[in-house]
């Protein structure tokens, strides 16, 4: 075999392209994950399959007015897309992933220490509450459930929300992105039969919403003060404030070494589980 042959401009060339072409891709997913513009890309999917269908079979109308749609679409997609565009030049613009994934860690302990502050306040006076934190799965519908609030985490904030018969203790406060987005938000109650009998309504919401995405979902007891952690289906109970605080750190932090590699592949199967699997 003759290196030379492989290793021509011609060949690097394309190299360079394939791999632009799957950066854009990859940042692509970014920007729509979690966001309704999602709707929209299956729109844009369904017409182009029109459109190929319609050029196949002949049927010169329908085909005219998918080139009309597909010429003038991309004037409506730009205002539309808008918000999504703008979020993944900020991204672009943010600088190294190393950079980031030090950016990330140190957010997520910041968060780490807010939980650990309300938690041990909330569990020394019995006072009941649910938080759950977004994980690869977006959960933008249980967020349109609550009351918006879009606030840094803080104990502060935490503790006033679940102080009993306030407007807010009641339903969960989601944390997304390493901010406050809803509290008093719904989540799906579980009707597994292997949820012991003595857990109320908030450990039935924290394995709920556990069944049905990957969230990490924190509960503490108002009879009790016991803490609980659901994720995955699982329910741990009686988790101890080092316990609790591995596991965060254990599901929180980011390894530098491989942001990009994780990432990646976390964005790509959640969106296609999502969205073309008929995932929640």
């Amino acid at each position: 075999m003759n290196w030379s042959d492989i290793f021509t401009i011609h060949n690097l060339t394309s190299l360079i392209d394939i791999l632009a072409v799957w950066f854009l891709i990859y940042n692509l997913l970014l920007i729509v994950r979690d966001t309704k513009a999602v709707q929209l890309l299956r729109g844009i999917v369904l017409i182009l399959v029109v459109k190929i269908i319609s050029a196949y079979t002949g049927l010169s109308t329908l085909s005219w007015i998918m080139d009309q749609v597909i010429n003038w679409g991309v004037i409506g997609l730009i205002v539309i897309f808008q918000p999504e565009i703008r979020r993944g030049l900020e991204h672009l613009g943010r600088g190294s992933i190393f950079v980031k994934g030090r950016k990330e860690n140190e957010a997520a302990q910041k968060m780490i220490t807010a939980l650990d502050r309300a938690i041990q306040y909330m569990s020394k006076r019995r006072i009941g509450a649910l938080i759950t934190l977004q994980m690869n799965t977006g959960l933008e519908e249980y967020i349109e459930t609550g009351i918006a609030l879009d606030a840094d985490v803080s104990g502060e904030l935490l503790i006033n929300i679940f102080i009993p018969n306030t407007p807010l203790h009641d339903g969960a406060v989601i944390i997304k992105n390493n901010r406050v987005a809803a509290a008093a938000a719904y989540l799906p109650l579980s009707q597994s039969n292997l949820i012991p009998k003595e857990l109320g309504t908030r450990h039935r919401a924290a394995v709920g919403i556990s069944e049905l995405t990957d969230a990490m979902t924190v509960v503490i007891s108002e009879e009790t003060g016991e803490v609980s952690i659901t994720q995955n289906n699982e329910l741990l109970r009686g988790m101890t404030r080092d316990d609790y605080l591995k596991y965060f750190k254990d599901q929180l932090f980011t390894d530098e070494d491989d942001q990009t590699h994780r990432t990646f592949l976390s964005t790509v199967s959640g969106f296609i589980d999502k969205h073309f699997k008929g995932g929640r």
